[in-house]
């Protein structure tokens, strides 16, 4: 009876689910994660068993951020379709023991599987591939311990079939490449540590005297992305010096990033030339030192060119406009471009130039109607200071790339002219000395809405006219050409900061203003904007940017205060869809208003905090993660002792580990000799997508991997 008076009143009210056709609820359902769709969905009614089982639904299983997925649930669907899955993505799944992977076996028709992140010995994943005769795509880890001794003449059979492969190497090793003779995509990450836990030096040569080398005949995409430290690059010296025996004949992406110097030596150059001279290229990336003071670019042939990147290069614009852009003819086909760190890129020679110089409007201007499809662009962590010539500021030059959907600008390059040169304002924490009312000193006040900023004509200035005319953006990084994060990778936390570039000490509160005309804004990353005084602009990014799921902030304003912490706490009121919030600021008071705010952030998953001198409260913290049901991440990295700090760690855990599986928890003090040794525990996912700072536009080639 209850069942008949729903669905009367559900007809009364002229909605019923069940009455659209199949074609709609099939779009409507892509969009639950399939553990619900298999273990909970299906069960509701007849028609919704069937069509939660169609094959555009389970023909690929993505499990890679599904945080609350368990080894019991990912049994229970292997049992139930692992026959109809062919591709299954559990990368990222740190949290599952290594036995969930047995079960694996039972997907007899994947073709594709991305295992990256979990934990896989020698043995487990022999006897898996060993059954999986049709596999295609496989990404693995190589961690300490792997012995490619131990793979069955069965798992190599399946590995010879694999086409495309991507490692991720933690231990000096060929990994499973040399089993691997049919390559075409060969991605390799190497995040091998100088030292081992015990504090001995590793060494690169413990591959020398393997029996195999890899088969590179057929490969099209070669990809290698180095963490800093020695080791990782005698290791893909290894790998390279294959490659500069016999060039492959189909090779058409050339890929290596490659942090500080990574130098030339014969074997490179010897593979370079052979590039030259039998290949033709759509993507290529390359270690500034092979490109720097080199010919190479003027002898590299091309062929639809998607992705360059030239990244901390010395690469001048008169250069790249006669090298890369062919003197300025239609390169359509590009679609990402990474200039970050070349720093004269846009300037017609380097020789005798200052990187604070202005640019050469003409260079940009060539690039942007040469390159006019181009959707991701970087020229962050550089001096692009436009001239005052009327219609060549480097805003509106870019404004005519109407297809971007990510970019990555210097603080000092949204500037307009008129205003870089003007005083900066006064600092507002300073009381006026007047006679009358007296001057309540605290919290800054903020403007609520943008008609309220008297005396700034916002709507004129050329970022925002960049702002208006970008509105399909969906990444947006805006960060000062001196900024350098206070945690860099692998080394101790830096305890000071090199100050702003002079042109960028009038961007302010108006410019991030200006960010909330991004109506499908996804993610945004704000950077050492020093005029911040209020953060009045966070709050209209909050109302405006429905879409925000990533946000992340350094350096804001003045360093020896959060002056923009009252307009964050509201601003994260209206954040329903934020997922990854990070926040870098000297003297950060996490304390109960803020998690109070951070609370109506009902979707949040990943929270990382980094603060020089800055205090915590630990019943805030407490109860925010009591609150917060999605929360599976939180690094705090701040001044409190380690004695707080672990405590507070230990509680969470205790606390909330059993229903949060996927529970990740670092609080540890910033400025501790061991935080080098915390950091090197974390999750890849997590250190690669939040907890380190970085710019990620354009960072590698769209679609690189599924």
């Amino acid at each position: 009876q209850e069942v008949v008076s729903e669905e009367s009143e559900e007809e009364s009210n002229g909605v019923n689910l069940m009455e659209f056709s199949d074609e709609i609820l099939l779009h409507i359902l892509s969009y639950v994660p399939c553990t619900d769709l298999v273990l909970n969905v299906r069960r509701t009614c007849r028609k919704l068993a069937t069509l939660c089982l169609d094959k555009s639904l389970t023909h690929t299983v993505l499990l890679q951020k599904d945080y609350k997925v368990n080894k019991d649930k990912v049994k229970q669907l292997m049992r139930d379709i692992g026959k109809e899955i062919y591709q299954l993505n559990m990368a990222g799944c740190y949290w599952l023991p290594s036995s969930t992977i047995d079960h694996v076996t039972r997907c007899k028709n994947l073709v594709k599987l991305n295992l990256s992140g979990c934990h896989v010995t020698s043995l487990r994943l022999s006897k898996m591939l060993s059954t999986l005769q049709h596999l295609r795509s496989l990404a693995i880890d190589v961690n300490p311990g792997f012995d490619a001794s131990q793979l069955s003449s069965e798992c190599k059979a399946t590995l010879s079939r694999v086409s495309e492969l991507k490692q991720t190497l933690y231990t000096p090793s060929y990994g499973v490449v040399p089993c691997c003779t049919s390559l075409e995509k060969l991605l390799l990450y190497f995040e091998i540590l100088d030292r081992s836990r015990e504090g001995f030096m590793l060494s690169g040569q413990l591959m020398v005297g393997e029996s195999n080398v890899p088969h590179y005949q057929n490969l099209r995409i070669f990809y290698a992305r180095l963490a800093p430290g020695y080791v990782n690059q005698e290791v893909v010296r290894l790998y390279l010096a294959v490659l500069s025996d016999r060039t492959p004949e189909n090779l058409h992406a050339f890929l290596i990033s490659a942090p500080g110097s990574f130098a030339e030596t014969g074997a490179t150059k010897n593979l370079l030339d052979s590039m030259a001279r039998n290949v033709r290229l759509d993507a290529l990336q390359l270690p500034k030192a092979w490109i720097n003071g080199s010919g190479l670019l003027q002898h590299l042939k091309f062929n639809n060119p998607f992705y360059f990147s030239f990244s901390r290069c010395t690469l001048s614009g008169g250069h790249l406009i006669q090298r890369v852009i062919n003197g300025g003819k239609d390169l359509k086909s590009l679609t990402s471009l990474n200039l970050s760190g070349c720093v004269h890129c846009l300037a017609p020679e380097s020789l005798f130039r200052k990187a604070e110089d202005d640019i050469d409007s003409s260079i940009l201007e060539s690039l942007v109607v040469s390159c006019c499809n181009l959707r991701h662009l970087n020229l962050s962590a550089a001096h692009h200071h436009s001239s005052e010539s009327i219609g060549n500021h480097l805003c509106q030059l870019l404004s005519r790339l109407k297809h971007l959907l990510s970019l990555a600008l210097p603080v000092c390059s949204i500037t307009d002219v008129g205003a870089s040169v003007e005083k900066p304002p006064t600092t507002p924490n300073l009381v006026p000395q007047t006679f009358g009312r007296k001057v309540r000193i605290g919290i800054q006040t903020y403007p609520r809405n943008l008609g309220d900023q008297t005396n700034q004509k916002i709507e004129s200035s050329v970022f925002w006219a960049l702002m208006g005319s970008l509105r399909f953006l969906e990444t947006l990084e805006i960060i000062g050409s001196s900024f350098s994060s206070a945690m860099p990778r692998n080394e101790p936390a830096i305890r000071n900061s090199l100050p702003p570039c002079v042109r960028a000490q009038s961007v302010g509160d108006s410019e991030v203003a200006a960010i909330s005309q991004l109506t499908y804004l996804q993610s945004l990353t704000l950077a050492q904007l020093p005029n911040i005084l209020t953060g009045s602009g966070l709050v209209n990014i909050g109302l405006q940017c429905q879409h925000l799921r990533a946000l992340s902030l350094a350096n804001l304003g003045m360093m020896g205060k959060v002056v923009y912490m009252s307009a964050l706490m509201d601003m994260l009121k209206h954040c329903k869809c934020l997922r990854d919030l990070r926040l870098e600021q000297p003297y950060f008071c996490a304390g109960a208003q803020f998690f109070q705010a951070l609370s109506h952030c009902s979707s949040l998953q990943r929270l990382c905090i980094v603060s020089r001198s800055g205090t915590l409260q630990s019943d805030a913290v407490m109860s925010f993660m009591a609150s917060c049901l999605e929360v599976i991440m939180c690094h705090m990295f701040m001044g409190e002792s380690l004695t707080v700090c672990k405590n507070l760690q230990q509680s969470i855990v205790r606390s909330f580990q059993a229903e949060r599986p996927a529970l990740n928890v670092v609080i540890f003090p910033l400025l501790h000799e061991d935080l080098t040794e915390v950091i090197r525990d974390v999750p890849m996912r997590h250190l690669d997508e939040i907890t380190l700072f970085k710019s990620r536009v354009a960072e590698e080639p769209p679609n690189l991997w599924w």
